[in-house]
């Protein structure tokens, strides 16, 4: 049986994860000059959660960090201090620790104090705060006497005075219609929340103080116990909760503010919000009470509790009790709660609601938010691996019925169809439950910006585009080390020095940018920096000094670029903690390549450097055109083709003595014989009435394959060669067909790029002899 306290925090450390991200994006529209106080809000509810959560499990070292961050942002929230830049590029580095303490909580790990204490020392001189000390309390703790016999010595207490007679204590609601009916009329802004907690929300250790602590952030409350359920004490089981509340809140915010609160404690409470419909309360009714309890004034912040002596009272009175005529309820008055918390700002009052009662009830339906279901990566993946086999028994039926010379409107036929498309709609839908935006690959980024800079003495902005972009989150694992050697790069080599650049003309600040969008069925990532761009020169004298190309290599600008991507190559100086070791780009293209895609560089000297890498969208199943070439059954896929055509003789140019080239539309293509790129035969005598498939490139280029045959169109299931066979050029993987041979799947890209382009054999040369 699975431990509910380890689902919870599990759950927790998932939320973190979102809070983490949130904290994030408020911090970069911070940076990017977007200030307003709702931007600000969602970074100190981010810490302010992220300590929340982590105080309910006892993890102290995440709790002391994130309250010393979220009384610095408590600063700014409430404008006693304006950050610049420099305190930015503090809270960034903050939460990049918030983010390694809550890792290293959810692994059992430390972190040491020597990554957390100079921050935290950076703070507090920043925003001007001092450090909390932790003072030991002076506290002697009272020796009661628990002996009954009332009529006996009492032990030597101290005379008590006498307590109030309970019997008259006001009863609580009995109808959720009394609650209701104490709802504000008129054009208040603001919302009513009934708020019931299930036993399971005190045995996972919440507590509705600090909820009420959280909304009083957002505004002025005023708060309603309804005790009715609470029996004799007699009958009382300490496991049960039997209260509930009614919580006016007088806020701007939004609706989704204040459910922001209750996220932990979502499923284990009841609870109802709705619209306000009343002015705010000016000033609280004149009442009479009915009974009368000493009231203790206020005590000056951060004032330690008095210590408790035997002639103290036992129960001493924490707030006013009033008694209203109608409807009776318990109505707690604004007063401090003592030796709760050392927060200053989580101190609130609570105020009585009468004020604001009314014959107008409100009545609305809340706006719930869209459900969400937290599922194991492990069982999605079972799902993907049990639709790819379904993909291949649907081929396979399929097969059988062409086989079976079936006519196309039989029953059969046409129930097949439709099983096809309901496979189909299944591995879609499938597929956009792995997919996720690629947001947090680029928010690490951004810390890899930070770390890199500072440790080189430039001064780099990131910017990032299209970071919704949604990608298998397969591809989105495997892609967090090549973009982190390709950032480490733009940093260290294509930035260049604040005083380079002021001396070229540049702003003193360096920047990078990280976009993403979806081209062609693929998914296009691309890098690119503003700084000096590539030294072609310079890159092809280390490469002849290292020994990787010949002296009088005639060599293009792509292919020197190129050069970038081998084993050993780098053109650092001295090595540093970033580079010069020879080791990361031909890592990158590995890694890239290990996932089917490609990488390509541009780049413009003094201008900067753009690396693109190119990657499918999924790693489990493509649409594809089954070709065949020389008995061979190949699956080109189907993103890459952009048309078919069957070739006349007017469209075949000669261009050498070895290739042709395709007229299409007053443009010439390169046409290739795909048989003779795989080597399954020479290329053909004449191509006259062969057939074509137009592919077209990510640059903008195409090209003309030449096949022997198009036998179908269909899903195919990707599986991959790496394991077994290293990385072939222009195969991307392989496939299994409905008659249960394996086809391979060209990568027509990476065949066009290193396509010889040899359609016709060279003829040999005569010569007269006499």
């Amino acid at each position: 049986m699975s431990d509910p306290m380890a689902e919870i925090r599990a759950s927790f450390f998932i939320e973190c994860e979102e809070l983490l991200e949130s904290l994030q994006d408020g911090l970069q529209m911070m940076d990017d000059g977007d200030t307003d106080s709702e931007t600000i809000n969602v970074v100190f509810r981010a810490v302010h959660s992220i300590k929340g959560g982590a105080g309910a499990f006892g993890l102290d070292d995440l709790v002391r960090f994130a309250h010393r961050f979220e009384t610095a942002m408590d600063e700014v929230r409430t404008g006693r201090f304006v950050p610049d830049a420099e305190a930015i590029r503090l809270f960034f580095a903050c939460a990049d620790i918030l983010g390694d303490l809550v890792r290293a909580a959810r692994d059992e790990e430390t972190v040491s104090e020597d990554i957390t204490g100079p921050a935290l020392e950076k703070i507090d001189v920043l925003v001007g705060l001092e450090e909390e000390e932790e003072e030991a309390l002076d506290f002697t703790p009272a020796t009661l006497s628990f002996d009954l016999d009332v009529g006996g010595d009492l032990g030597g207490l101290p005379n008590l005075p006498d307590l109030p007679d309970l019997s008259t204590f006001p009863t609580a609601f009995e109808t959720e219609d009394e609650i209701t009916d104490l709802s504000p009329v008129g054009g208040a802004k603001g919302f009513q929340v009934i708020f019931k907690p299930e036993d399971s929300l005190y045995a996972s250790g919440n507590e509705p103080l600090y909820l009420f602590r959280a909304l009083r952030d957002l505004g002025d409350i005023s708060v309603v116990c309804k005790c009715g359920a609470l029996p004799d004490l007699d009958h009382l089981n300490p496991d049960t909760g039997y209260l509930s509340w009614m919580v006016t809140v007088h806020t701007e915010e939004a609706e989704l503010s204040v459910r922001e609160v209750f996220e932990f404690v979502d499923g284990l409470c009841l609870l109802e919000i709705s619209p306000l419909s009343g002015p705010a309360p000016t000033a609280l009714p004149d009442l009479t009470p009915a009974i009368s309890a000493p009231v203790i004034p206020p005590e000056p912040e951060q004032a330690l509790p008095t210590p408790l002596v035997p002639s103290d009272p036992i129960l001493p009175p924490l707030a006013d009790i009033e008694m209203p005529n109608a409807p009776s309820a318990l109505v707690v008055k604004s007063a401090p709660i003592a030796s709760v918390s050392d927060d200053a700002e989580d101190e609130f009052s609570l105020s009585s609601p009468n004020a604001m009662s009314g014959p107008t009830k409100t009545t609305g339906t809340p706006t719930q938010p869209r459900a969400t279901v937290r599922v194991d990566l492990e069982r999605i993946d079972r799902l993907v691996n049990l639709v790819g086999e379904l993909v291949i028994n649907q081929a396979m039926l399929s097969q059988s019925v062409a086989e079976a010379g079936l006519p196309p409107n039989s029953p059969v036929s046409t129930g097949l169809e439709e099983f096809l498309q309901l496979t189909r709609d299944i591995q879609e839908s499938v597929m956009m439950i792995r997919a996720q935006p690629i947001k947090s690959l680029f928010q690490r980024m951004g810390r890899i910006v930070r770390e890199s800079s500072a440790s080189v003495g430039k001064e780099v902005r990131l910017h990032t585009d299209g970071e919704n972009t949604e990608v298998d989150k397969t591809v989105i694992e495997r892609l967090a080390d090549p973009l982190t050697h390709m950032i480490r790069n733009a940093v260290d080599h294509g930035l260049e020095s604040p005083e380079v650049r002021l001396a070229a003309g540049k702003p003193r600040e360096g920047h990078v940018t990280l976009t993403a969008q979806h081209r062609s069925g693929r998914i296009v990532i691309e890098v690119a920096d503003d700084g000096a761009g590539i030294n072609r020169e310079r890159v092809k004298e280390k490469a002849i000094e290292k020994g990787l190309v010949p002296a009088d290599a005639q060599l293009s600008d792509s292919d020197i670029d190129n050069l970038l991507f081998l084993p050993g190559f780098s053109t650092a100086s001295a090595i540093s903690n970033l580079s010069g070791r020879g080791v990361g780009m031909d890592v990158v293209r590995s890694s890239i390549q290990s996932l089917g895609g490609r990488i390509n560089i541009t780049s413009q000297e003094g201008k900067g450097t753009t690396f693109s890498i190119s990657l499918p969208l999924t790693l489990a199943v493509l649409d594809g055109m089954v070709v065949r070439v020389a008995d061979e059954t190949l699956v080109v896929p189907l993103n890459a083709i952009l048309e078919t055509l069957t070739l006349t003789d007017g469209d075949l140019k000669a261009l050498g003595p070895e290739t042709h080239v395709v007229q299409i539309r007053g443009g010439f293509v390169p046409l290739l014989d795909l048989g003779a790129e795989l080597g399954y035969r020479s290329p053909l005598d004449s191509y006259v009435g062969g057939i074509v498939l137009l592919i077209g490139q990510e640059d903008g280029n195409r090209a003309a394959l030449a096949v022997d045959a198009i036998e179908d169109q269909r899903q195919v299931v990707i599986k991959g060669l790496e394991g077994s066979y290293g990385r072939v050029p222009g195969i991307a993987a392989a496939t299994i067909l409905g008659d249960g041979q394996i086809a391979l799947i060209l990568d027509p890209m990476d065949l066009v790029s290193q396509a010889s382009g040899r359609t016709k054999i060279r003829q040999p040369q005569h010569s007269l002899v006499g």
